[in-house]
């Protein structure tokens, strides 16, 4: 599906070849959309590859023809799942075309912005397109920090093993951070050699800076991530010398009273114990006398 509009007042165009003041973007592009893009536009046939590869990287290249990029960012981002979207950009002089599978939510946010005063010249609208690529980013680093603040709330308190919870999140951590690092590095270049004014080339290293605050961010994230594997392990080594402490508080109970049934079980024959009335109390007196007396002590010392 090929759509068009003008740069110069965003009104939409149904496009017949133009190559001037147009904005064109193409969704699932068919080969016979290819041939008439190739027959309008100077497209260079390695930036083609790329736009037609499936799960190709994000990269940029300056051809002599036009420049080139294309970034993959995430179709869901505020789920914070793994699934993402590529959008591809051809910047010409005059013109721009974007391409990508089914539309990304950066070019439906940019999209009806086309024709105002900051989005209509070719290096606007690939500002505005990567600028809300990078904000997708965000978006996932800030689901993930929500579902990181959840994982830690029980953490403290106890329900389950996180464990392999944290290791999931932190696999789509180490895949966001990757994904930023190729579209930062996609964009220093096109900044680095893309023709432009000198404010287009401002535009490109804003975008190359709010890549980068995204991946500080993710950074910071799998680093709490990793506090709180910490703190798992701490937490529950804590409950575990709660749990051996409690058991040494009951054996040292016992082992008092294990040594008097001891030598009260002797078989030797005058033990005068044995032979008196009150032998069977004196010695249930001595158990609970010396129980009682250690339980109160463990118990004021907190170690029971």
């Amino acid at each position: 599906m090929i759509q068009a509009r003008q740069l110069s007042t965003g009104e939409p165009l149904a496009w017949a070849g133009e190559t001037q003041d147009v904005w064109v973007d193409v969704q699932g592009v068919t080969p016979e959309e290819v041939a008439r893009l190739r027959a309008a536009f100077p497209i260079n046939r390695l930036a083609l590859e790329d736009v037609l590869e499936r799960g190709h990287w994000s990269r940029a290249e300056v051809y002599p023809e036009h420049a080139f990029i294309t970034v993959r960012s995430y179709a869901r981002p505020e789920e914070g799942d793994e699934f993402t979207e590529r959008l591809s950009i051809l910047i010409f002089g005059q013109a721009v075309v974007t391409m990508s599978t089914a539309g990304t939510q950066a070019l439906a946010a940019v999209w009806p912005l086309v024709g105002r005063e900051s989005v209509n010249t070719p290096q606007e609208v690939a500002y505005e397109l990567l600028d809300h690529t990078a904000e997708t980013f965000f978006t996932v680093a800030d689901a993930l920090e929500g579902r990181a603040d959840v994982l830690e709330e029980r953490i403290f308190q106890g329900q389950r093993n996180p464990v392999e919870e944290v290791f999931a999140m932190k696999h789509l951590i180490t895949q966001a951070r990757r994904l930023t690092s190729e579209a930062r590095e996609a964009t220093a270049l096109l900044g680095r050699h893309a023709g432009g004014t000198p404010g287009d080339l401002v535009r490109y290293r804003d975008v190359q800076d709010s890549f980068s605050r995204a991946s500080g961010q993710l950074d910071s994230l799998r680093d709490l991530l990793t506090s709180l594997l910490d703190l798992h392990l701490g937490l529950q080594g804590q409950r575990m010398n709660e749990v051996m402490r409690t058991l040494t508080a009951v054996s040292v109970i016992f082992l008092p009273l294990t040594f008097l049934a001891g030598v009260w079980g002797m078989n030797f024959e005058y033990m005068p114990e044995l032979k008196s009335p009150y032998g069977y109390l004196l010695a249930w007196s001595s158990f609970l006398l010396i129980g009682g007396v250690l339980a109160a002590f463990f118990k004021r010392r907190g170690w029971w």
